[in-house]
């Protein structure tokens, strides 16, 4: 198998040739189609989120046949098409756990972070972690579904807990955001989207997928927003989402890593607006939202490249040179 490796944070992926790994119980091994280019692998390649595995295979939005199976696997059989994402293994027993909430469990693996992942032919994958995709969907614009479509749902959930979501402002318009625009509209939110300053494209962009005003992130939406979801890697904009948010609203931070948060007068926070940060997924969330976006038709778009090229697809997503997301694909040169 072929695999692009971090070796060393904050330097370059090299390629590597290994031997195919046998899966052990409870285990599949995967052959990869394709895995989509997350932020949250700039922040592992990038050294901003700590204790990597090292050397690791980055990747957690991988698309591929299981190619063999481990004992002790029920369900699943060789050649079905399956989708891997981060959240790899929990450990049943810690109290998130045991309270439903294994995206707080104290013991995790994720995928391309503390275990290996997709960029790569090949990996191995717990069985339990993993879902069967449907066919209609090819296998680059399926890969992005597997955390910008997860973390998206999942953020939008807690986006609207307990309050009436009819206004939603989406800070920061990538992989992530395109996806949840779709679901937004489609369940018929009005959405507001918050771009780089300037920014025509994506503007543009967003609007396309139905948004109904998009503007700069330093811009303040035409009516006040029932809650906010911020998935750039910006802590200035936290203050920002607060302002444009109305009382008793709510702004949900959906990244993994953010720049540190500028103090903001208390005002802000006033009225029972809410700040809050979503981690990780469930299996659950997975289910729910796949099962969405079959019925919401939802269309990603995505730049495609070869596994060889892993570095030019991080460097594009760090500079802001994509729309939608970047997708690997192990088999096209």
């Amino acid at each position: 198998m072929r695999a692009m490796v971090l070796e060393e944070a904050r330097t370059p992926l090299v390629m590597r040739e290994r031997e195919s790994p046998a899966p052990a119980p409870g285990e599949i091994l995967v052959e990869i189609a394709a895995c989509g280019v997350c932020r949250t692998d700039l922040h592992v390649v990038d050294g901003e989120l700590p204790d990597p595995k090292l050397p690791i295979v980055p990747g957690h939005e991988i698309v591929g046949r299981i190619a063999a199976i481990g004992r002790d696997v029920a369900g699943l059989a060789v050649g079905e098409r399956i989708g891997v994402p981060w959240l790899g293994f929990t450990c049943g027993v810690c109290p998130f756990c045991r309270d439903g909430r294994e995206n707080l469990c104290d013991r995790p693996l994720f995928t391309g972070y503390t275990r290996d992942g997709g960029y790569a032919t090949h990996a191995l994958a717990d069985a339990r972690y993993c879902f069967p995709l449907p066919e209609r969907m090819d296998d680059a614009e399926a890969a992005p579904l597997l955390c910008a479509g997860l973390i998206g749902w999942r953020s939008y959930r807690m986006a609207g807990e307990g309050i009436t979501l009819r206004v939603l402002g989406l800070y920061g318009f990538g992989a992530a955001a395109h996806i949840l625009c779709q679901v937004a509209a489609w369940q018929g939110c009005r959405v507001y989207a918050f771009t780089r300053s300037g920014d025509a494209a994506a503007q543009m962009f967003a609007k396309s997928l139905g948004a109904v005003w998009a503007g700069g992130s330093d811009e303040l939406p035409p009516e006040p927003l029932d809650a906010a979801i911020i998935f750039a890697p910006v802590g200035a904009l936290v203050p920002a989402a607060l302002a444009a948010v109305k009382k008793g609203g709510r702004v949900v931070c959906g990244g993994i890593h953010m720049s540190d948060i500028p103090t903001f007068p208390y005002r802000l926070l006033w009225h029972e607006r809410q700040l809050v940060s979503v981690a990780n997924l469930t299996r659950a969330d997975a289910g729910e939202f796949l099962s969405v976006a079959a019925r919401a038709g939802l269309k990603t778009q995505v730049m495609r490249y070869p596994l060889e090229r892993a570095n030019a697809a991080l460097a594009d997503l760090r500079d802001g040179r994509l729309q939608g997301a970047a997708v690997l694909l192990p088999g096209v040169a």
